[in-house]
């Protein structure tokens, strides 16, 4: 791997600056520096873009750079975007959330395929065009939460206005409502998913910004129970009792709405 930097002046000793995430050049290994030799075409570098993402394991964003370049291979799309849980810290994740923008329809299961052969990661793709991305912005608070944290291959310029429809929220709360029907036969992730997905709904009516930092720390304040607990499945019916309180809360809001609109 190659990183072009140049030379800085410092007070006393001269300096080069690396990128935070790059994909390989651990901090304290010794490292050869060379004049770069100038050429009549620049050598193509990776260089993705970041949002939300601090830090990111060095084998993760070679993995990221061999998806980009396998999801290439098969189709010409206007961008790719990683997102879900791969991005968080640690290796607890199952499977890779792809976000393939492209207007021309593809073979997602082949390219499936090719990744879970050529990586061994299970991907999970979306094919979309960009209108249809931005329309699900506007709109759905999981695509705002989707893309609070990601990587994509181009720069993401969305400039979109948030665009309330209430039958659609109506539509997306009632996922949530399977953990009051199945408290005891849920696990913890599928808890804390649909936990996640009504407090998002909440957030997007009272028109705050979404992250998934913010909705834990809501889901935290909303049901006086760490979200990570949900997660572990370490919740009992008191959890349940103030869950059904905030669901209640949210449904009314949605259904008021609903009657002002007609």
């Amino acid at each position: 791997m190659e990183i072009i930097g140049r030379i800085s002046k410092g007070t006393k000793m001269d300096q080069i600056y690396l990128p935070k995430n790059r994909g390989g050049f651990a901090s304290g290994e010794y490292v050869l520096i060379t004049p770069l030799k100038q050429s009549g075409e620049k050598e193509k570098r990776f260089k993705p873009y970041f949002y939300g993402v601090k830090n990111l394991e060095v084998i993760k964003l070679r993995t990221i750079e061999e998806i980009f370049g396998l999801v290439n291979q098969s189709i010409e799309p206007e961008n790719i975007i990683i997102t879900g849980s791969f991005l968080e810290q640690g290796f607890g994740f199952n499977d890779i959330d792809i976000l393939v923008l492209a207007e021309r329809k593809a073979n997602t299961e082949r390219i499936s395929e090719k990744i879970k052969s050529q990586i061994g990661i299970k991907p999970h793709i979306i094919l979309m065009g960009t209108k249809s991305l931005i329309s699900g912005l506007s709109s759905d608070p999981l695509y705002n939460l989707m893309l609070s944290k990601c990587v994509s291959l181009k720069r993401i310029i969305f400039n979109v206005k948030r665009k309330i429809n209430y039958k659609i929220l109506d539509l997306i709360l009632l996922k949530s409502k399977t953990l009051i029907d199945n408290f005891e036969i849920l696990n913890g992730k599928e808890k804390y998913y649909l936990t996640l997905n009504m407090v998002s709904v909440l957030l997007f009516i009272q028109g705050k910004k979404l992250s998934k930092e913010i909705v834990n720390k809501e889901i935290g304040r909303l049901l006086k129970v760490d979200a990570e607990n949900i997660r572990e499945n370490m919740i009992n019916r008191e959890f349940l009792r103030e869950y059904k309180k905030v669901y209640s809360q949210t449904f009314n809001l949605i259904m008021e709405s609903i009657k002002h609109e007609k």
